[in-house]
């Protein structure tokens, strides 16, 4: 059987590192992004994809 997931039921340190990724996935996908512009290679560009993937998902609260 499946279990409901409750994001407010994660402990204190879930919720914080939760937190912080949110504020911090952003600065990381617009980095990657001036990076993938200047050296574009196939590693950063999957990068940046994953980046902007994870940014989608705190947006539309996926996670």
């Amino acid at each position: 059987m499946k279990k409901n997931f409750n994001k407010y039921t994660f402990r204190s340190w879930g919720r914080n590192a939760i937190n912080a990724c949110k504020q911090l996935i952003l600065p990381f996908a617009v980095f990657q992004a001036i990076r993938t512009i200047i050296f574009p290679t196939t590693f950063d560009v999957l990068l940046l994809a994953i980046f902007i993937l994870i940014y989608l998902g705190f947006q539309y609260e996926w996670f």
